[in-house]
């Protein structure tokens, strides 16, 4: 079957310049480790029937487009005219496997032939449950003849002695589903040239009251993150560029970002910065037509990721790529919130103390708060998403490994509660 496809895909696919690869199979099931071998190299998949298709679409392996000569239709009138002309057959007393009772009914109809013998296997299951579905009818005498899908199934019949007629794609469909498998592949490569656009927004720097802090910090902060953003965008052949005092944007496009979110599941970039540079980001994808049109839709992506972190991604149209979820309540971050003030609290407490400057690191916050450096590094990141600490530059030496993390206490918010209160 592969084969004959192959033969007929020359000047199939219409007026596009599709090249088609074999991929054969001895059995419908191992058609699914052929999707997983081929990978990211075609761009659509064309199954010889929807059994395959079926198998593989169940073990989650379709990444790409993917369809499927039909077997109903032409196909079926075809088996049903061959058994008419073959006095061992009787369609009228028959069990069929794979395709839909509706579409049975629909082909008995249309060649006035009763459907009140018939049995349908609309489930696709394993090869033995379907011979033995089959076979169970045919000797309890429920059936004269089996109508199957799968090769394996016909053999089987056929080796026990149970008439059996298999389902064969006609010329016309074979046509049909390589010119679909044609538009499908063109329109995905369409799809993944499409423009995307990354917006990047720093709350760390957009803040007004933290505008007390030196300039050379912000500076400094822009600029690591700068070099952040243009080493991955460079990791997916994208562009990265500064938009103002808190916000860049990455113009890359579809096939890219699907890469870079999973699939638009995954914020791009978020993590690595915030290990890297203690600091969250806020982020808006957007897609269009033109920069222009991304960039609106991946501002309005970043509206709504403000508000709720599972929507951060618009297509051309402005639907969202990702189902919103609802934001957490505040009821459930004011734990951390407290605990937060609470961290900086004891810190500031231990430093009056000490009688040290406010800027500490992982290792002596730890030694003020009694916990390991890892638990400190992670509390220090707790205090920079509440506001109540800034990341410094990572300090430059000559000793091998990563620089020490520095964090300068806000303990300045903690004098303006008091005085509000």
């Amino acid at each position: 079957m592969v084969e004959r496809v192959m033969l007929m895909g020359p000047g199939s696919t219409g007026p596009l310049n599709a090249r088609l690869i074999a991929a054969a199979y001895r059995d419908e099931q191992e058609a699914t480790d052929k999707v997983v071998r081929l990978g990211s190299a075609i761009d659509a998949y064309l199954f010889a029937s929807p059994v395959p298709y079926e198998f593989a679409r169940k073990a989650g392996v379709l990444t790409m487009p993917a369809t499927y000569v039909p077997l109903g239709g032409a196909s079926l009138h075809e088996a049903l005219l061959r058994a008419t002309l073959d006095e061992r057959y009787d369609p009228t007393r028959a069990s069929l496997d794979v395709l839909s009772r509706a579409d049975v009914v629909e082909a008995y109809s249309e060649v006035d032939l009763p459907v009140d013998g018939i049995h349908v296997h609309e489930e696709l299951t394993n090869t033995a449950q379907l011979t033995s579905f089959h076979e169970g009818l045919w000797r309890r005498k429920a059936t004269k003849m089996a109508i199957t899908c799968v090769r394996g199934v016909a053999e089987r019949l056929e080796a026990i002695g149970v008439p059996v007629i298999r389902l064969r794609p006609t010329n016309a469909g074979v046509r049909s589903a390589l010119q679909t498998a044609g538009l499908l592949g063109a329109h995905h490569r369409l799809e993944e040239a499409q423009l995307g656009v990354v917006v990047v927004d720093v709350p760390t720097l957009r803040d007004s009251s933290r505008r007390s802090t030196p300039r050379y910090w912000r500076e400094e902060l822009r600029l690591s993150l700068h070099r952040l953003l243009l080493q991955e965008a460079h990791r997916i052949n994208a562009t990265a560029h500064r938009l103002d005092d808190h916000s860049f944007m990455i113009t890359a496009t579809r096939g890219s970002l699907v890469t870079a979110t999973e699939g638009f599941r995954q914020p791009p970039f978020v993590e690595r910065i915030k290990a890297e540079l203690g600091i969250a980001i806020e982020v808006g994808i957007g897609m269009g037509r033109t920069t222009q049109d991304a960039e609106a839709h991946a501002r309005a992506a970043l509206n709504r990721a403000q508000a709720s972190r599972q929507s951060f991604a618009v297509d051309r149209e402005g639907r969202s790529l990702v189902p919103a979820q609802r934001a957490p309540s505040r009821q459930s971050s004011e734990p951390l919130r407290t605990k937060g003030r609470e961290t900086l609290i004891r810190l500031s407490e231990k430093i009056a103390e000490e009688d040290g400057p406010l800027v500490v690191d992982a290792e002596n916050a730890g030694r003020m708060l009694g916990v390991t450096s890892r638990t400190a590094r992670r509390l220090l990141r707790t205090l920079v998403e509440e506001g109540l600490a800034w990341p410094l530059p990572p300090n430059r030496t000559l000793q091998p490994g990563r620089p020490r993390q520095l964090y300068r206490l806000i303990v300045e918010k903690l004098d303006k509660d008091a005085a509000g209160k």
